[in-house]
Parts: C-alpha cells; structure tokens; sequence
C-alpha cells in the first residue's frame, strides 16, 4: 500500500501539474491542494514520504496504511471480539469528544482522521472473523430492523442529495436541521455516517445471500473481478477521474458524461483483467516450492 501510495503521488502530481502548466490553469494545484509542493517542492516530497502531505484524492492509501498498522498491533483482540469493539469505540467517543487527528504538514489534521475511521474497521473485523470453534457474529433477520435501517437510510440519502443539489431546500428546514445535516463531518466519522454503513451492510448481507446466482453470472463478473484488483483498480481511477475532469471542462453535456463514465468503466476492467493475467502468470511461473514475490502472495490471498 505504501509503495502504491507513494507511485500515485508522484504520478498524479505530474498529471496534474502538467495538465495546469500546459492549460495555464493554476486553480487546478489550488483546488486539489497541490499548491504547497510548487512553493517548497524539496519538502513537499519529504512530507509525502511521511504521509504528512496528503493532497485530494491522495489521502484514502494513507489512511489504510495507519489502518493496517493499527490492526497489526491489535490482532490479538480479534479472539476477544467484545473487548476490542470496546476499545476501538471508546478510542471512537475520545477523538471525537476532544477533535484529536494526526498532524497535516499542511495543517488541519488528516482530512480521513484514522483514530476515528477504525471503528469502522474493527466493525468490519469483528463481524468476518471467527475464531477456531466459534460461529461469526451475525444480526438477525427482524423486520424492524429492516424498518429502522430503511428508517435510517432514506432520510439521510435525501439529505445528501440536497446538498449536492438543492442547497437552498437544505437551508428552508425548520429548526437546527441544516445546521445538524451540514455537520455531518467525514474526517471524523460522523455517527450518521458509521450507522449508515452499518445499515447498508446489514441489508446486503441478509438481501444478497451468498449463492445468488446473478453474482457468478456474466453481468456480474467485471464489477467482481475489479473488486477483487482493487489497489490497482483504485489507483488508476484516480489517474482516469482528472482525466475525465478535463474532458467535461470541455464539454458536459450528456454524451459526454455519458462516453466518459463508458471509457472510464472499460479501463477500470481493462486494468483488472492485466491485472489478474500477470497475477497468474506469476503464479504458473514459478517452480513448485519457490517462494512467491510480496504482491503474487497477495493475489493468491
């Protein structure tokens, strides 16, 4: 992850510092917070290479890392589930409670605070595992569940649309709704956001059993194949998202959005499906007993 990271930044900071040069478009270091590595580029890269320097859409590897690092330390916890949700929640209501993150060079803290999104991995954690001679935690099915999830998920993805799209609806609420919906804040993990998720998981696990059929067909295979090659997935959309940016500045109309969303998908599976053939090639490659390199290992898992 920490190799991927670092290959990104140096590949998206070329794009986009070329993509203003040649355009003559300064704003594009500015919106994306890439401004900093053009006034101290020497300590710009000092910075990255600590994960202190995270401009947009470069702070989510980061926060992975520091997540798997955590965890590494924390897997003994995994054998007493209660405990380590305990834990993990109550580190959740401290960072919080007293607005702790980790230190930015370019100051305000990480904008994906990991003290606070590991709650949500440790949800996860707990939830898949299952020691030897015990059966995973599972919810039960109860249609009032459904109902407070429904309950939950409706309103809030309302919510998000009106502030994507009709702000001014937004601030017409009554009371301190806008002032309680604007503060629905990502960097921390708001508890909407935690309960959301959680919601989501709870319907797809009930709803979307294991021996669907449709998920071993045609139509599902490319988005499960992508699943499956996600870090190079992921870091070639970031290249592909700026690239799709300057295609809409130059035209955003439906055929457009249209033809870039199609490319932007094929080149995703394209990536995946490489992806997958040099994982297997690796693997038919080498001689029954020999080590597999770090990442090969990786596929396999």
């Amino acid at each position: 992850l920490y190799v991927a990271h670092i290959f990104l930044f140096v590949v998206f900071t070329a794009q986009v510092g070329f993509s203003a040069a040649t355009l003559d478009r300064a704003a594009y270091l500015d919106e994306l917070q890439m401004d900093a590595f053009g006034n101290a580029p020497y300590e710009a890269l000092v910075q990255a290479l600590l994960l202190a320097f995270q401009p947009a859409f470069l702070n989510i590897l980061p926060l992975y890392i520091v997540l798997l690092a955590m965890f590494a330390l924390a897997l003994p916890l995994l054998y007493r589930p209660w405990v380590f949700l305990g834990a993990s929640l109550a580190l959740y209501a401290l960072v919080r409670g007293l607005d702790i993150n980790l230190p930015s060079w370019t100051g305000g803290g990480w904008f994906f605070n990991p003290l606070a999104w590991q709650l949500l991995f440790v949800c996860g954690a707990v939830i898949g595992f299952a020691p030897p001679g015990r059966q995973p935690l599972r919810m039960p099915w109860s249609p009032w569940l459904l109902a407070a999830c429904l309950a939950l998920l409706i309103p809030c993805g309302a919510a998000m649309l009106a502030v994507w799209h009709a702000p001014e609806w937004l601030a017409a609420l009554p009371g301190p709704w806008p002032a309680l919906i604007d503060g629905v804040d990502k960097t921390s993990l708001h508890p909407l956001r935690l309960l959301s998720l959680l919601a989501m998981a709870y319907l797809a696990g009930h709803l979307v059993p294991r021996s669907a059929d449709w998920l071993n067909g045609a139509a599902a295979r490319p988005f499960v194949l992508m699943g499956q090659r996600g870090l190079p997935v992921f870091c070639a959309s970031i290249f592909l998202s700026f690239l799709g940016r300057l295609a809409l500045e130059r035209d955003d109309g439906p055929g457009m959005q249209l033809a870039v969303n199609a490319l932007g998908l094929a080149c995703l599976l394209a990536v995946a499906w490489v992806s997958a053939w040099y994982g297997q090639k690796l693997r038919t490659a080498k001689p029954p007993g020999t080590a597999l390199p770090a990442h090969a290992a990786a596929d396999r898992a």
